[in-house]
């Protein structure tokens, strides 16, 4: 071959060359500009609607669907006892769906083993959402190691309902905000009375209520970071003291002979206690209680702290989709159409601060005093979750019934707690 021909040769190949990567290049750019307008997609997996709500569900997914035409959702819907063995058989599987339903324990659990994806980058760059919109005790429930891996969707909590009749017998004041055990255990020693088996106040001893009742006084199971065990501290054991001596020393709670057999539910009901500490997912069952009555902020000693039982959204990270999948997450955690959905429906309650949306569901009565469910997710406290949470949960629950039982002082169920607990780490 000539040089002649060579360099033509080459100079021939250079130009197919060019003229292919163009080519590509084009392609790409025009397969990238179609992929915005193709449809994306989801797959959501989830517990709570059940049967009773699927329909609201339904509707929650046509207006995201009306709002992301381009999005489109498939969802599955698991009784809660099989949810989490289906959902981990997915992951495990490679099929994990795009978005699903986690309560706040196995949120922990899930973020902690690296299955979910990091939202904050989607956050950051979404122009559409304010997180403000969402109370920000609960926004923030939904995040592990500083970074947002949910969405918190809804919630519920525990305050103090109130027996006023009661309380206008014993002619003592409605409980306040500012009211402290001190200010709990008087009235509830004043309203009650022995003889028509009336009690003053009641909460129930078990691992749900210690960890919260320990908050109350500045306590913990754990540090924060959860590196070190700190439930063996005086701060606890004056806290359970006083729920055990609220039982037997001053008689103001029922104690499970006194209950013979019925909820303290049934009591309250039937106008036997003038304090109770429960969930509001009571209020209709006392809608129609034959007294009246109202919801308080519940005691604290050294500060306030409420439950927070809620459920969120998370996007697996494996998913394909995770921007379309964290847009679903926001629309259904925080999105005008959701909660309206929700409260019209008695869906639980979404974490919303908006009053114009709450304000149907703040306006019912009785009781009168609803604001005070949502002033509560302001103290706000965390389960205090680990991965052994069943063996946790377990070993306090026994230990608390050995100090109610007089087997045990607080300060010895503390210290067993604390040497359990520290095996469990």
């Amino acid at each position: 071959m000539t040089q002649k021909k060579l360099v033509s040769a080459i100079v021939l190949l250079f130009m197919l060359t060019f003229t292919v990567l163009a080519g590509c290049s084009d392609s790409e750019k025009s397969s990238g500009d179609n992929k915005q307008d193709e449809t994306v997609t989801i797959n959501y997996f989830t517990f709570s609607p059940g049967t009773d709500h699927e329909k609201d569900l339904q509707d929650m997914i046509s207006a995201f669907e009306k709002q992301n035409p381009n999005v489109k959702v498939d969802y599955e819907i698991a009784a809660y006892d099989d949810y989490f063995t289906k959902l981990q058989t997915m992951i495990a599987g490679g099929k994990a769906p795009d978005a699903f339903e986690l309560n706040y324990e196995n949120f922990v659990s899930y973020a902690s083993k690296g299955a979910l994806a990091d939202l904050s980058k989607y956050i950051e760059e979404d122009k559409d959402f304010d997180p403000s919109k969402l109370n920000q005790e609960a926004y923030k429930a939904y995040q592990y190691e500083g970074k947002q891996y949910g969405m918190v969707e809804s919630f519920s909590n525990v305050v103090t309902f109130y027996n006023k009749d009661l309380f206008d017998k014993a002619e003592v004041d409605y409980p306040t905000a500012e009211w402290t055990w001190e200010d709990e255990l008087a009235a509830a020693q004043k309203i009650t009375n022995k003889d028509e088996k009336v009690w003053g106040t009641y909460a129930p001893i078990q691992f749900h209520e210690f960890y919260k009742v320990i908050a109350q006084n500045g306590g913990s199971v754990f540090n924060e970071d959860k590196s070190k065990v700190t439930i063996d501290s005086p701060e606890n054991a004056e806290a359970l003291q006083y729920m055990v001596d609220k039982v037997n020393k001053y008689k103001v709670t029922p104690s499970v002979g006194d209950l013979s057999g019925q909820s303290p539910e049934d009591l309250f009901k039937n106008g036997q206690i003038g304090i109770l500490h429960t969930g509001i997912w009571m209020l209709s069952a006392f809608k129609d209680a034959p007294f009246k009555w109202d919801i308080a902020l519940e005691a604290g000693n050294t500060q306030k702290a409420h439950h927070f039982f809620a459920n969120g959204l998370a996007v697996s990270k494996d998913s394909d989709a995770q921007n379309a999948a964290y847009k679903f997450a926001r629309f259904m955690s925080a999105s005008d159409e959701a909660a309206e959905i929700r409260i019209a429906s008695s869906w639980e309650l979404p974490a919303i601060t908006n009053e114009e949306i709450l304000k149907p569901y703040l306006e019912q009565t009785p009781p009168e005093s609803r604001e005070v469910i949502f002033e509560a997710l302001d103290t706000l406290v965390l389960p205090p979750v680990i991965e052994d949470w069943s063996k946790m949960s377990d070993l306090i629950t026994k230990e608390l019934e050995n100090v109610v039982n007089g087997k045990k002082s607080p300060e010895e169920a503390l210290k067993v707690m604390q040497g359990e607990l520290e095996k469990l780490k």
